[in-house]
């Protein structure tokens, strides 16, 4: 029932296009939605993101659930240490077994691997509701490209859940605590989402930082394959590490349909900056991907809202101290949203890209993804088939355009 409901999910997702500790305010995120929290310890300052998902309202959560989640780490280090999200929740939850292990085969561990997480020492936390929670480092070195796997149990998860929908990655679902077991046996159900899980960070060799990718469905991975972590960030991550950079960790915080501007499919870009981006450990740059979802809409949105939008996050990430990279708007003819008012849109939007100083500097997804023959529309050859999404390769196109040396600004 689980893996149908992502199933689901996805294709909604595509149509939309889709103990306790005292907490301490962050960020009001939006008028209907909780204060924005940090419980716990804090971040060192040595930590450097090695993986992130947007986190989104998931329905509601269940008691007596666990999740085995699956996800694929950048950069390598030592103290990993993980980060509980219950920014959606309206009441406190508690996790009272957490296990972090890396992957041999499905929801199988690598014998030895899988070991208990605490929490100011405690193996249990309570995460107040719109807070996250940042666990104690672990011992132990993790390698770079690694399937990490991080189970969690909740005794008393009820109201809305958080977490991110459209993982592109099978993970596992049961009832009861199995968090401590390495086997498979009692992990039978899929799901095509991540659960309260939103980051991971870890200690890398001094001088190493992150980049972190604000986008929509196509820094999701959608039209991507799903479990082999084809995502354009995925393969940035990897030309990354093989080029030996001093940016090596790589978060995507991409949600399908979202929006520079207004809430919907997640909150806007603008709305979950903090939370999503700014707030995570070791982050040099910004890469900011967004703009077809407020385009496509036909909402009255304008190409001067949109450069507002773009300016106001520029301005926040440089008063935090970060590089921001912009990204031009791909071409999406053959959607059916598409029409000329919605690419003169794209096309002013995308002149500003080109030719701004409120961003470090742009790569031009636009000129690697258009077709030479119409250049409204995606070349077929790097076309997901629905005509918005790039496939496999087109993801590693997007990757490969990406100026490395000039990615840290």
């Amino acid at each position: 029932m689980i893996a149908r409901t992502a199933r689901a999910g996805r294709l909604a997702a595509l149509l939309l296009l889709a103990g306790a500790v005292q907490a301490v305010p962050v960020q009001q995120a939006s008028a209907d939605q909780p204060t924005y929290s940090a419980v716990g310890a804090p971040a060192d300052r040595r930590d450097v993101v090695t993986w992130g998902a947007s986190a989104d309202r998931l329905g509601d959560g269940v008691a007596d659930r666990a999740y085995r989640l699956i996800v694929h780490t950048s950069v390598g280090g030592t103290g990993l240490r993980i980060r509980l999200s219950n920014a959606f929740g309206d009441r406190p939850i508690t996790f009272d077994n957490v296990y972090a292990g890396t992957q041999k085969s499905g929801a199988e561990l690598v014998a030895g691997s899988n070991r208990p997480v605490t929490f100011q020492g405690a193996r249990s936390v309570t995460v107040p509701a719109g807070a996250v929670v940042l666990s104690d480092p672990l011992s132990g070195r993790l390698p770079a490209a690694t399937n990490l796997v991080v189970s969690i149990h909740s005794p008393d998860a009820a109201g809305p859940a958080t977490g991110h929908g459209m993982a592109m990655q099978n993970s596992y679902v049961t009832t009861g605590d199995h968090t401590a077991e390495a086997g498979a046996a009692n992990w039978t159900v899929t799901t095509g989402s991540w659960y309260y899980l939103d980051s991971v960070s870890v200690r890398p060799s001094k001088g190493t930082s992150a980049v972190v990718t604000l986008g929509d469905s196509i820094t999701d991975g959608w039209q991507s394959t799903t479990d082999l972590n084809r995502r354009w960030p995925d393969y940035l991550a990897r030309r990354l590490q093989k080029a030996g950079s001093g940016i090596q960790g790589v978060a995507n915080e991409g949600i399908s349909g979202n929006k520079v501007l207004a809430d919907g499919a997640g909150q806007s870009a603008l709305n979950r900056l903090e939370r999503d981006v700014l707030s995570q450990p070791g982050v040099r740059t910004v890469f900011l991907f967004e703009g077809v979802n407020d385009i496509k809409a036909h909402s009255g949105v304008t190409a001067k809202d949109m450069i507002a939008g773009y300016q106001e996050i520029a301005r926040r990430a440089h008063a935090a101290g970060k590089c921001v990279i912009g990204a031009t708007v791909a071409p999406f003819k053959g959607w059916p949203e598409w029409d000329t008012a919605a690419e003169e849109v794209r096309q002013e939007v995308n002149a500003y890209i080109r030719d701004n100083s409120d961003f470090d500097g742009y790569t031009d997804f636009d000129r690697i993804l258009r077709s030479p023959y119409d250049q409204e529309r995606m070349l077929p050859f790097l076309d997901g088939g629905d005509h918005i999404h790039p496939n496999d390769k087109g993801m590693a196109a997007m990757a490969d355009a990406v100026d490395l040396k000039k990615l840290g600004c």
